[in-house]
Formats: structure tokens, sequence, C-alpha cells
């Protein structure tokens, strides 16, 4: 591949990651994206449609993942960091779905802010942050 389609591809890609960005009041529901614009750590938790807002977090999880693997795989094209990166993901979603659900079925103010890190992680590409450098640095001491 040569560099030019690589720097293309990875503009493509991580414009889709600021598309679902800019656009994720339109393509998702999550009553939370308003509710920690706001002064949250002093109201009430918002009402939520529990299994519409889990399928939607899911959803977004997968999909941010899928352009986040492939980032990875067009920036280092190694078929064992994909691998090793699915696993990742796959282990961070289950970890972090269950602190999830566990702050959306037991909301409590003193919790809101714990609450609001751990749902980045599934709503963002913060692994992606975390596992590009990580990967370029294991590279470079190759």
């Amino acid at each position: 591949m040569s560099k030019f389609t690589k720097y293309v591809l990875l503009f493509i890609l991580f414009g889709l990651l600021i598309l679902i960005r800019f656009f994720e009041n339109e393509l998702f529901y999550d009553p939370y994206l308003e509710f920690f614009k706001n002064d949250y750590l002093y109201t009430d938790s918002p009402k939520v449609e529990v299994f519409k807002l889990t399928i939607y977090t899911v959803l977004r999880y997968a999909i941010n993942t899928a352009i986040s693997l492939a980032v990875l795989f067009v920036f280092f094209k190694d078929k064992s960091i994909i691998k090793f990166s699915g696993f990742i993901y796959i282990i961070a979603f289950v970890l972090l779905i269950s602190g999830y659900m566990y702050f959306v079925l037991n909301p409590k103010q003193e919790t809101y802010y714990l609450f609001f890190n751990l749902r980045r992680f599934l709503i963002q590409p913060i692994i992606l942050i975390l596992l590009l450098p990580a990967f370029y640095y294991h590279k470079l001491k190759k």
C-alpha cells in the first residue's frame, strides 16, 4: 500500500470516528448525552429505556471498535496486532458494559463522575487513543 493510499484511508477512518461523534444525537439513543452536558452532579439521573440504551451503546461500541481496528490495520499492517487488539476490545467491553449496566440500573449522585468516565470508554474511541502509541512504541523498540 502506498503512503498516499495509507494516509487517505486513515483520513477517511478518522473522519468516520469524527462523524459518529458529531452526529451522536441523531444516530444513537442516549439521554446521558444531555445529562452530562449540564450540571449533572446536582440533578437526578434521567429516565431511560434500559434495553434501548443498552442496544445503542453496544452498537456504538461495535462501530467504534470496527473502525478502530481498521485504523490499527492500516497503520501497522500486522495481523497479530489486530488479534491482540480485538482481544483487548472484547475484554474491555465485558468489563465496561458490566459497570455501565450497574450504574444505569443503580443511579446514585455520588457515582455520577465514575459513571461518566466509564461511559466514555464505551462511546468514544479512547482505547484506540491508548493502543496507537503503545503499538507504535513497541514497533520502535523492535
